[in-house]
């Protein structure tokens, strides 16, 4: 079974800054085309697992209640895409909890790898950040960095680890995927 695993914040929906968080459904703005890149990756029989940080809920920022509701709809909106993340992974610990499943550490994704039975090697995990591309590196499978997010190209001399591909966001991620000899 091959995978996508996507972060949220900068590669789904828009990212809110640093420090900052999408607190409530409606400040989660979808990103151009991520729908429609999500319809296009179900349809070819891709699993897809959203796997992201979202620590402000133990600082208190917002409610686990926000979080699931946020998490609701974007499902939904999705589906009526013709879309489909099977399951949303989120970690709601602070850094200095030094829990398992924050990333860069490798927790989420190996939790849905084990449930689903996820063939890391023809796996991609997309994110906005280095951080996820480590996630990536940790778990062994493809990295792509999508610059809809956090990250710039301008910073790339200083990128530890390096990503395996970049684009500009996940609809040019996809249709890469979509393209390559190893998944059709």
């Amino acid at each position: 079974m091959r995978a996508i695993f996507l972060d949220r914040d900068g590669v789904i929906n828009k990212y809110p800054g640093d420090t900052k968080y999408v607190t409530r459904w409606k400040d989660f703005y979808f990103l151009p085309r991520t729908k429609k890149a999500i319809a296009k990756l179900h349809k070819n029989k891709f699993r897809i697992f959203v796997i992201s940080n979202q620590a402000g809920v133990s600082k208190g920022i917002f409610s686990q209640k926000d979080l699931d509701f946020i998490t609701k709809k974007m499902l939904e909106a999705v589906e009526n895409a013709e879309g489909k993340i099977d399951t949303v992974y989120y970690c709601i610990h602070r850094k200095e909890e030094n829990c398992s499943c924050r990333k860069p550490k490798a927790g989420l994704v190996n939790l849905a790898r084990k449930k689903y039975h996820i063939n890391i090697k023809k796996s991609f995990f997309i994110g906005d950040t280095l951080r996820d591309v480590a996630t990536a590196k940790a778990t062994g499978c493809k990295s792509i960095l999508v610059l809809s997010g956090k990250e710039r190209l301008s910073n790339r001399k200083n990128w530890q680890p390096k990503p395996d591909f970049v684009f500009p966001d996940l609809y040019a991620a996809t249709e890469f995927i979509l393209n390559r000899k190893i998944n059709r």
